[in-house]
């Protein structure tokens, strides 16, 4: 049973396919099998209550009038990452002005000493519960005097994709090895890797994101000089686009989760990763994806397919990474959020039962 009974999910943008929406989406399902009354408030997007002046790369600052309206009645707010990454500085100070003294949750897919340029403190309160996605990002918040507990991203294990249907989709015939980059194009997404494991492997590359953050130009440069099949367009339905992949990569530097590597596995899919830090992390959970100085085993694997890899990582997500545990995981929030009320959180990550396992 939840102490609080209504809560207002708010973030720059919702509704999208980025993964902070993405993830949102999922806290809202989580809370309200939890019986709360929710509702979501974004600057963009596809959300119950949009507030002037609250999106990523808006120039005018938020209306405060009508950031407090569309938080008005929540007993408890869930802040997506809009206190943790300064995109909008105004909006950023303006919702956590509002959540001064009151119950939230602040859900921190990103921190700025992540980011260049982006700075070195996230706000605190003794009303809140930080919320970190991984173990790297609750250690480098402790070190900056802010506690947190640890609650990974979660997946859908029954999704299921038409092979069939994905190839159709972008005109892929049977028989063509199909590698699929399932981001946007921006540069820590590293698109030039993606092609050269792509190539490497002898597959079509496959790039389902739009170009981002000024990235336009030097994507149509890379994508130009490109020596396998490249296809640039959105998947229509994401379980059909794992379905039609033979292989999904990811080759970021810097990812704050890596989404599309767990997304891929649920679907058994071999994946390749990049050396972003957080790879390492989910690797200990009993993940096996290869890196990309293993393209040549990658491309022996496909050859030869060993099922027990994609078996091990489908198994590693349903341990641990369960769409199916995430309420009982923010009912824990939420009862240590309930106990907070009184003093400051601790800075150890424990208590409450959310965090996720080591």
């Amino acid at each position: 049973m939840s102490p609080f009974s209504s809560a207002a999910v708010v973030s720059y943008r919702l509704g999208g396919l980025d993964g902070v929406s993405v993830e949102a989406a999922k806290w809202v399902g989580a809370l309200r099998a939890l019986d709360l009354v929710v509702w979501t408030v974004a600057g963009e997007g596809d959300a119950d209550r949009l507030v002037p002046g609250l999106g990523a790369w808006t120039e005018e600052p938020p209306d405060r009038g009508a950031l407090s309206a569309a938080l008005a009645g929540a007993d408890v707010v869930v802040a997506e990452n809009v206190c943790s990454l300064p995109l909008n500085p105004a909006a950023a100070a303006a919702v956590a002005a509002e959540l001064r003294g009151r119950p939230a949750v602040l859900h921190h897919h990103d921190l700025p000493w992540q980011r260049s340029g982006m700075g070195d403190a996230v706000p605190d309160d003794p009303h809140w519960v930080h919320v970190a996605i991984t173990d790297l990002s609750r250690r480098q918040l402790g070190e900056r005097g802010v506690g947190a507990v640890v609650v990974r991203n979660c997946f859908p294990l029954e999704e299921s994709g038409d092979r069939r249907r994905g190839r159709a989709e972008v005109g892929v015939e049977d028989g063509v090895r199909l590698a699929l980059q399932p981001t946007r194009a921006i540069r820590r997404k590293n698109v030039p890797a993606g092609l050269e494991a792509a190539r490497a492997v002898g597959a079509t590359y496959w790039l389902t994101g739009p170009a981002e953050e000024g990235y336009g130009p030097e994507l149509e440069r890379v994508l130009a000089g490109a020596r396998v099949p490249v296809l640039h367009r959105p998947a229509p339905v994401m379980a059909d686009a794992y379905a039609a992949a033979d292989v999904v990569l990811l080759p970021s530097s810097w990812e704050g989760f890596g989404n599309p590597a767990v997304e891929a596995s649920v679907h058994r899919r071999p994946v390749l990763v990049g050396p972003y830090p957080v790879a390492d992390e989910l690797r200990r959970l009993g993940f096996r994806w290869f890196s990309l100085a293993e393209t040549a085993a990658l491309g022996r694997w496909l050859d030869d397919p060993d099922p027990e890899l994609l078996e091990q990582n489908r198994e590693a997500v349903r341990r641990h990474l369960d769409l199916a545990d995430l309420p009982g995981r923010l009912e824990g929030v939420l009862g240590r959020l309930s106990r907070r009320r009184g003093g400051p959180a601790r800075s150890d990550g424990t208590g409450g039962g959310s965090s996720a396992p080591p």
